[in-house]
């Protein structure tokens, strides 16, 4: 018994052992720095990686910014787990690079597993400058200073003139309706209340220079008229037009039923006035002058009696006087705005037939509607970059952004591929450049030097352009030498794309293709065919086209 008792004590430390031992393998973490290559060219990417064998349940938090110095950090790509039992394998890579030959070492980074701090290795890395081989390579002159013609609208460019345009129609238009006018004696006069402008005429006519002329007629028209217009004024508003009888029983009917206080006198008067003008219009009768005199200082009186006799207006009468001369003024208010905005629109209308005859009317009514792709075009802000390493160089209206990486096509060796677009929904146009190169691996596998097969490739983006929605693809296949010399295959043509509104519209493509052995270079650009600005867009970004190939190792 006491044999077995310490038998069992012995076996119970040595599980408790191994248990320890176990524990502290499983909870250990082992890392693994690595590069695809110790030597790279200026600006070529190098990929780094660090793989960390860990505990299934611990955490690890790999270094983030640029902590790689000497080297620069262009990409922290995501990060890939693989799960086994008990353990997890987590790998994470960066992308790195240097712009400037020499040693280089990458420091060692440090990894948090757990609670506890684990530093990487430190890494040698050659950066190698770009050979020029002078027997081949061209040499150039240093280009002189271009003067770029400032590409603005020209309602940019002569903002001054429309400036000066508005301010001289606002000038006429106020000139016209708003200044306030100095007004002529006839404004002054009808301006006067119906009693003042009756005494005011009566007092302008001069009945001797009627009768020194001989215009008697003239005279006794000139007369019952002012009589007549204050009658039809503040009596009877028929005057002007009825006859003498008409008048005189109008007049006696309003005093017998007490609407006027007129006395039977004064009618009287009235008619037989009214009565001898008439025989002097109608009859050519000849009266004496006093007899004349005598009739326009009966007129004189008797427009007193009858302003004498009629009522004080009531308060309703006054208040619809006012709103009367209220919905007037609003009237002639409305009818001075009318005149102002048919003004306003036809001195736009003559402004647009102008420019349009001067400028072009496409030119004018896209640049008023506008247009979101004239926009495009005229922006001066056009940016000439690199893309990819290595790189091609674009001059493009917008900066082209980056997207995730991507294989370029599974039926082909396959290549790592770098892609950066320009897509705006208000404009019918699409920009796309790709940058490929071979992973080491297949470059280690394939020892050719031939290039890839560009019409394959450019295929394939068809293809692709049929997966968005094209039909009635026309291609057409031709070499394209770019302006420094490159060369390389054009593929163009037409199709039916359905571009942002995802309805199918006549459009055009352009697909440029130049390769190594191990590099692929492409801009792709689709646009609207019958968009006049796009295909300026499209030809000044082919004419910007550079390449920068690598050198061969």
């Amino acid at each position: 018994m006491k044999f077995k008792r310490q038998y069992l004590r012995s076996w119970s430390k040595k599980q408790c052992f191994l248990g320890m031992v176990l524990l502290a393998f499983v909870s250990s973490a082992q890392l693994k720095t690595t590069v695809d290559t110790t030597s790279i060219k200026i600006g070529e990417e190098l990929l780094y990686s660090i793989e960390a064998e860990i505990d299934s349940t611990t955490a690890v938090v790999f270094p983030e910014g640029q902590t790689f110095k000497p080297m620069e950090m262009i990409e922290s790509y995501a990060t890939d787990t693989l799960r086994g039992n008990f353990k997890s394998k987590i790998i994470k890579k960066y992308g790195l690079t240097q712009f400037d030959s020499g040693a280089y070492t990458i420091p060692r980074q440090k990894i948090l597993v757990g609670n506890k701090t684990i530093f990487s290795d430190s890494l040698r890395i050659i950066v190698q400058p770009v050979a020029v081989d002078t027997t081949k390579q061209k040499l150039y002159d240093i280009k002189p200073v271009i003067h770029v013609v400032n590409q603005r609208s020209f309602f940019e460019h002569y903002y001054w003139v429309f400036i000066l345009f508005l301010v001289c129609a606002g000038g006429v238009i106020y000139w016209l309706f708003y200044r306030k006018k100095a007004l002529s004696e006839e404004e002054k006069i009808a301006a006067l209340p119906p009693y003042r402008r009756a005494k005011l005429a009566l007092n302008k006519l001069d009945e001797q220079s009627y009768f020194e002329d001989q215009k008697v007629k003239e005279f006794y028209s000139e007369l019952t008229f002012i009589l007549r217009k204050y009658l039809n004024d503040k009596v009877y508003d028929q005057s002007l037009e009825s006859t003498t009888e008409e008048l005189i029983q109008r007049l006696s009917a309003l005093r017998d039923a007490n609407r006027v206080s007129i006395n039977k006198e004064t009618i009287n008067n009235i008619q037989a006035t009214l009565q001898r003008a008439d025989l002097v219009k109608f009859a050519k009768l000849k009266p004496d002058f006093e007899i004349a005199r005598m009739d326009k200082h009966v007129i004189d009186k008797e427009i007193d009696h009858v302003r004498a006799a009629l009522p004080e207006p009531s308060e309703e009468d006054l208040l619809n006087d006012l709103a009367y001369q209220k919905e007037l003024k609003q009237k002639q208010q409305r009818k001075k705005i009318i005149v102002v905005g048919l003004s306003f629109v036809g001195v736009l209308i003559a402004a647009f037939v102008g420019f349009s005859i001067v400028y072009g009317f496409n030119s004018v009514k896209d640049t008023v509607l506008r247009n979101p792709s004239k926009l495009l075009l005229e922006t001066e802000d056009w940016v000439t970059s690199e893309y990819g390493a290595p790189g091609i160089i674009v001059e493009t209206p917008k900066v082209l952004e980056r997207q995730k990486k991507e294989k370029l096509n599974e039926t082909t060796d396959s290549l790592s591929t770098k892609v950066f677009t320009y897509d705006n929904s208000n404009v019918p146009l699409e920009i796309i450049v790709k940058s490929s190169k071979k992973n080491s691996s297949d470059n280690a596998k394939n020892s050719s030097n031939e290039p890839l097969d560009l019409i394959k490739i450019a295929d394939y983006e068809l293809s692709l352009l049929e997966k968005k929605g094209a039909v009635n693809i026309i291609p057409r296949n031709e070499k394209f030498v770019s302006p420094n010399g490159q060369e390389g295959v054009k593929t163009y043509g037409t199709a039916a794309l359905a571009f942002k509104s995802g309805r199918l519209t006549e459009g055009s493509f352009v697909i440029l293709g130049f390769s190594t052995a191990a590099v692929l270079q492409q801009l792709i650009i689709v646009w609207k065919t019958d968009d006049p600005y796009s295909k300026q867009i499209v030809e000044r970004i082919l004419n910007s086209v550079e390449l920068i190939k690598p050198n061969k190792s």
